[in-house]
């Protein structure tokens, strides 16, 4: 392990009104605000953060040429309910779904899931990643988060430990990789991983086979990992 998820984050050009809309529909509570980011978290710990991009460009789901590149998965007690009680806040329903879930964007356009599960509320359930290939990506994360892979098969992989948010490998057979910066190819979403010493930290991370991007601040620098997704180590 290097580093310990912190922080899922979304961009977003109104980060006060998603930051609302998933407070309301998972029961997260405000952690810190200010302008240009908002943390909120989960009774577990769990931490969502929203971060301001002015020029975003939404993703529009199933269209390859403007990607998701990840999204969120709840779980909910009552699917018709949550459903109804998300389209209320500002969800938009989407193509796709099935028995067992419903696909939805979120005010900003980010799709996310609502998995029927034996819940008492809303809750997160995993963040799931975009890629061509499940299984290399998933060892990247596992070696970097320090979280076995639990499961590995046809189109996908999914990290997890007990008490800790699973990390789910999605397999996309057109997949697009962001450019971050540039917000015509757009990240939509970064991870933000917690390390004690960023020095010994980041050699570590390169072996694995991230990248070094521009960005940095007095406590955090930019990486993508090998399937082309920023993410960011803090202390």
């Amino acid at each position: 392990m290097i580093g310990n998820l912190r922080t899922v984050v979304l961009d977003a050009p109104d980060i006060k009104g998603l930051a609302a809309f998933y407070s309301e529909l998972a029961g997260l509570t405000e952690h810190y605000a200010d302008d240009e980011w908002i943390t909120l978290k989960a009774a577990d710990g769990t931490r969502l953060g929203f971060q301001h991009a002015p020029d975003h460009v939404p993703p529009r789901w199933p269209d390859p040429a403007y990607p998701q590149q990840m999204h969120l998965d709840l779980r909910v007690p009552d699917m018709a309910a949550a459903v109804e009680h998300a389209v209320k806040l500002g969800a938009t329903r989407l193509p796709g779904g099935g028995e067992t879930f419903t696909v939805l964007a979120d005010p900003a356009g980010h799709p996310f899931c609502l998995c029927q599960g034996e819940v008492d509320s809303a809750a997160l359930a995993d963040v799931a990643i975009d890629c061509t290939s499940a299984g290399p990506l998933a060892r990247f994360y596992s070696e970097l988060l320090g979280l076995p892979v639990t499961w590995e098969g046809e189109g996908g992989a999914m990290i997890s430990a007990e008490g800790r948010l699973p990390v789910i490998f999605q397999e996309i057979a057109e997949h697009r990789a962001p450019r971050w910066p540039d917000p015509a190819h757009p990240q939509q979403y970064h991870l933000d991983v917690e390390v004690s010493d960023i020095e010994q930290a980041e050699p570590k991370v390169l072996a694995l086979g991230a990248t070094r991007l521009a960005g940095a601040g007095d406590n955090w620098r930019v990486y993508a990992d090998p399937a082309g997704h920023p993410f960011c180590l803090v202390w």
